[in-house]
């Protein structure tokens, strides 16, 4: 069975395509189906002035917060930036450049980014900061707000399981904008839990085909942080 894809670490994964100055797609919502080997392989890979395409930025010291912390990241293309302090800090003293996207815009600019599709227009944001410096116009009574597609020089995805075709079935939340992102990306690297051999997966369960998965890495024991553990009271 081929094996050209498969990596035996997140460094050699990354090893020749990622370079200062490039834009990366990384899957995930918030601490949820991150790629969390190849993010910490990123940081010790030393580049910088990276522009990061994700939901958000991690925490504080985990996920894409570690590249905050490095200040490897320039620009964040993002949705929502809660949960990390220094992502604030950077943002509000003007170190950290933010290009704000409404959560459905920022999925749908990244799926079109992969179906090459160059713009589209959408009514929300209308009206508002997000509008701003955009092409607007009216369709039936309504009006909308162009925006473009998003591309990426590499995409960092994490899924569950993998045949060795680079074939990628998610878990349940942990899908979220994984997909979008391999499919913007010029080169797709995905981390797995799973790694099986090719016929394994049952075509019609495959999430994502191969095609868009350039190189992958086996991180069978991921640490999955929760990000706002809640638990019910006891009863008294």
């Amino acid at each position: 069975m081929s094996t050209h894809k498969i990596y035996p670490d997140a460094a050699a994964a990354l090893h020749g395509i990622v370079a200062d100055g490039q834009t990366l797609a990384v899957g995930g919502f918030g601490l949820c189906g991150i790629p969390e080997a190849l993010i910490a392989a990123l940081r010790d890979s030393g580049v910088t002035g990276l522009t990061a395409i994700s939901n958000n930025a991690g925490v504080d010291g985990f996920g894409l917060g570690m590249l905050l912390t490095t200040r490897q990241i320039r620009k964040m293309i993002s949705s929502y930036v809660g949960e990390n302090k220094e992502f604030e800090r950077q943002f509000l003293s003007g170190e950290l450049e933010l290009e704000f996207n409404p959560q459905g815009t920022l999925a749908e600019r990244l799926r079109a980014g992969g179906a090459g599709i160059p713009a589209f227009y959408v009514r929300t944001g209308y009206g508002t900061v997000v509008a701003e410096g955009k092409e607007t116009r009216q369709f039936d009574g309504h009006w909308y707000v162009m925006e473009t597609a998003l591309r990426a020089d590499v995409s960092l995805v994490k899924a569950w399981k993998a045949d060795k075709a680079g074939n990628l079935v998610f878990r349940k939340t942990a899908r979220n904008f994984n997909p979008a992102c391999a499919m913007a990306g010029k080169v797709c690297v995905a981390e797995v839990e799973q790694l099986v051999e090719i016929g394994e997966i049952d075509p019609d369960q495959v999430h994502l085909p191969g095609i868009y998965v350039d190189r992958i890495v086996v991180n069978p024991t991921p640490e999955k942080r929760i990000e706002q553990r809640t638990v019910r009271q006891g009863d008294k």
